[in-house]
């Protein structure tokens, strides 16, 4: 008996090192080959094809855009400064003088500590120093960077030497353990609002409030917020994680994609009027 399975387990080792890779399309075929057999769980399997997407993906691919930074000003007091902190609830911000071309530091939300224990408290002496890196840096090289300085968050700058945006250790790890595409996943469709079979609505955060009304046949106002993802996260009062369900207004909304720095895509499900509440 032993002498016939020992050729047999030669011959499968010989198999496996004739299907070697020779390309990444042949790699993650042989990777989707082992989901389908239960040798990898759907975890894994994401995480792997992450890794793989970070070695070719660049900095201005994942970066928050200059427009949409949360900064502070050093000219700023701290009495005023602060209650933006707290609503950010960032851990870092970029100190800038007066322009967001003029990033002259980070500081550090828990410095702030220092500020109501009474301490002298001067925001300069505060500050760390930034990191500048070029749009074009790849992913997978930030990251080690990241890793070797003890660093989370360099700026971005275009091939000007201006402020392109900012970009955070965990923005890139994000792309690694972010979220699994599932059913909902249709943030690299063209359409903001998509119904399903059930008569729900896929909505992207970034769908103008006029056309979520439209759809639905809402009557929000677009005067404070200009789109959906603007409403939904001033209701939660915070910035909600995948997940978190809030109802307002006759919609239940179910959170399907968001990050730590925005909303992405939600699920909204008209709810039904109470019979009492029917003519």
């Amino acid at each position: 008996m032993a002498e016939t399975e020992k050729p047999r387990w030669l011959e499968l080792i010989s198999n496996f090192l004739l299907r070697e890779p020779e390309d990444r399309e042949q790699l993650i075929e042989q990777l989707h080959s082992a989901y389908e057999k239960n040798l990898l769980d759907a975890d894994a399997l994401s995480m792997i094809e992450g890794v793989l997407q970070v070695s070719e993906m660049q900095v201005r691919d994942i970066m928050i855009p200059r427009s949409q930074m949360d900064v502070i000003d050093i000219t700023d007091a701290p009495e005023k400064f602060i209650p933006f902190v707290i609503e950010a609830a960032h851990s870092r911000f970029p100190v800038i003088d007066d322009d967001k071309n003029h990033v002259i530091g980070i500081l550090l939300a828990k410095d702030l500590l220092r500020y109501y224990a009474g301490e002298d408290f001067d925001v300069r002496d505060m500050l760390r120093p930034a990191v500048f890196i070029p749009e074009s840096k790849r992913l997978n090289v930030l990251l080690k960077e990241f890793r070797s300085n003890r660093n989370h968050i360099a700026i971005v700058v275009d091939e000007y030497g201006g402020v392109a945006g900012m970009v955070t250790i965990e923005d890139v790890l994000e792309q690694i353990v972010g979220d699994i595409e599932d059913e909902y996943d249709f943030d690299e469709t063209e359409d903001n609002i998509i119904r399903d079979a059930q008569g729900r609505y896929r909505i992207k955060a970034l769908t103008e409030i006029a056309d979520f009304n439209e759809a639905l046949g809402t009557q929000f106002s677009d005067e404070e917020f200009s789109t959906i993802g603007g409403l939904v996260v001033s209701k939660f009062a915070h910035l909600p994680k995948r997940g978190e369900q809030i109802s307002f207004d006759g919609l239940h909304i179910t959170v399907l994609r968001a990050d730590s720095r925005r909303l992405h895509s939600m699920l909204v499900e008209i709810q039904a009027k109470p019979e009492s509440a029917i003519e």
